[in-house]
């Protein structure tokens, strides 16, 4: 029996719409939600995703501005825009754009980002945060994963779950939401040996190695949840890490790539962006 596809456009289309609502709240209350985003560089995923953000605050009410600074520019600058912006009470949410020059400390910039302004969910306090299940701003991807089961109805409460992947971007913040789910996780990796004994005991796995059809149709149990977090071009096609249409034949249920996970992440961004002005309303 074929496996249920996991709609993630008809949930992100969801999603949006309760952005919408929320932000036409807000305008009524006199607060306009303002999304900045800081680009350096020229990288065209850079850019492309930068403008495609843009497009999507603009079609729920959310104002945009984009800040952009040269591939060669000191680090100081995009630190002291970044606190400027901190400090800007119109400003209700800050990212910025990733990969950053090589001469430029990742993590000097993110730390420069005001905790409840940080929508990417990657300064340390809010890491902190998701650790100690506390309220705070979470990373969209992993957020993704677990939003795309609980709209579906899937509750991770018990369940075994398989994650392949400890990368910091989703990975790890991963394993702490799993477990603030009630989860019991089971992390693999690229040191993991026999990858399927693990896989084939789990009722949900959730693939985010980056690597193209990891995950294929005798590594999994009948019956299985997949949720396919990974991206990879292959002859030009976007795919997951999962043989989708082998473990389709076992699962249960699956995400789709793309069309899974990935659809959720944007409008994850902008939920977190009204989450933010709601941390900053309680600091005030």
């Amino acid at each position: 029996m074929a496996a249920r596809i996991i709609d993630g456009r008809k949930i992100a289309s969801d999603i949006r719409a309760e952005v919408r609502a929320k932000v036409a709240e807000l305008k009524e209350e006199g607060v306009v939600p303002k999304l900045c985003v800081i680009l350096v560089g020229d990288d065209p995923a850079s850019v492309l995703y930068a403008r495609s953000k843009e497009r999507a605050c603009r079609k729920s009410g959310i104002e945009y501005e984009l800040f952009t600074f040269p591939g060669d520019a000191q680090e100081s600058e995009v630190i002291g825009k970044l606190k400027q912006l901190s400090e800007d009470p119109s400003c209700h949410g800050i990212m910025v754009e990733l990969p950053l020059p090589k001469h430029m400390d990742k993590q000097r910039v993110m730390m420069a980002i005001d905790p409840p302004k940080d929508v990417d969910g990657i300064n340390p306090v809010n890491r902190g945060m998701m650790f100690t299940q506390k309220a705070g701003l979470f990373p969209v991807t992993p957020q993704s994963c677990i939003e795309i089961l609980r709209r579906d109805g899937i509750s991770l409460e018990g369940k075994n779950v398989c994650l392949i992947g400890r990368g910091d971007t989703v990975g790890k913040p991963l394993i702490f939401l799993l477990l603030n789910e009630n989860a019991t996780v089971t992390v693999c990796h690229t040191r993991t040996r026999d990858l399927a004994f693990h896989t084939k005991k789990a009722d949900v796995v959730i693939a985010a190695a980056g690597k193209a059809g990891l995950v294929t149709k005798d590594m999994v149990s009948p019956g299985v949840i997949v949720v396919d977090a990974g991206i990879n071009q292959v002859d030009g096609k976007t795919v997951g890490d999962v043989d989708f249409e082998g473990v389709s034949e076992v699962a249960a249920a699956i995400t789709p790539v793309p069309g899974g996970v990935g659809s959720l992440t944007t409008a994850l961004l902008q939920n977190n962006l009204l989450k933010a002005i709601e941390l900053q309303r309680a600091r005030a």
